[in-house]
């Protein structure tokens, strides 16, 4: 039997294309892909339909994190988009998540590509609330591959 050991959840690396350093974040969501499916009746069948599969489609990655400074890398390729009027075309990038052994290696890594913000989201402001402010970013992407 070989030796493996289960994954845990907490120990990952979210690195966007161009930003340089691998981003820390509290929480990522939203890698999915769901296939599509178109549904065939035949004639004179009522009792079962055919499935055939039309298209994949991918949920938006949702990462969370505490509230950066505007003058991160990162942040001002969202703030350039999201606040930019469209003046300036869409530049998207690729976004990788990679979840970490207790070496600090890569064993799965999953690619968004394409990636760009559609959503930039602060939790609310709660005057009874002691904890750190919480951010979450949306992003549509194109494609998701894991390896």
């Amino acid at each position: 039997m070989p030796d493996y050991q289960l994954p845990v959840a907490f120990y990952f690396k979210v690195i966007i294309d161009k930003v340089g350093t691998p981003l820390s974040f509290k929480e990522v969501s939203g890698l999915t892909t769901e296939m599509e499916l178109e549904n065939i009746q035949e004639g004179g069948a009522n009792n079962y339909e055919y499935k055939l599969p039309k298209n994949l489609k991918h949920g938006n990655l949702v990462l969370k994190r505490a509230l950066q400074p505007t003058k991160n890398q990162d942040v001002l390729w969202i703030k350039h988009i999201m606040e930019g009027d469209f003046i300036q075309p869409i530049v998207p990038r690729n976004i990788q998540i990679q979840l970490m052994d207790s070496d600090g290696k890569p064993i799965y890594t999953w690619l968004c590509t394409k990636a760009y913000p559609v959503k930039w989201d602060v939790e609310p402001l709660d005057s009874e609330k002691n904890s750190i402010l919480i951010e979450s970013i949306e992003f549509a992407y194109q494609t998701l591959i894991r390896s």
